[in-house]
């Protein structure tokens, strides 16, 4: 699976885009068909807590399955997404490969 990380407005260190990758990578255990992954973090400044939020489009045979992680740090936000989209491939693969 090709996954394509983008940071908006900031700089993503190293440490944090190799975690999102073997997150992802674990994803392959539910749905080996997994085209790519593209993550999109965005820092979100409203008043004094700045939430991270984390965008994953993970692109699969037949559609598109997409989440949205907000948390207090960037690692939590990918965790909260990457079980979710656990829960949708799971779902996917019990419906035979159909895309809502």
């Amino acid at each position: 699976m090709r996954v394509q990380t983008q940071a908006l407005h900031f700089s993503a260190d190293y440490k944090l885009l190799q975690f999102i990758e073997s997150k992802l990578q674990k994803l392959e255990q539910f749905f080996d068909r997994i085209i790519s992954a593209d993550v999109i973090l965005k820092l979100e400044n409203t008043g004094q807590i700045k939430d991270k939020i984390t965008e994953i489009r993970l692109k699969i045979p037949g559609g598109v399955l997409f989440v949205k992680g907000t948390q207090k740090s960037f690692e939590a936000a990918v965790d909260s997404a990457v079980e979710a989209l656990k829960r949708q491939l799971i779902r996917h693969k019990e419906r035979g490969g159909r895309v809502r």
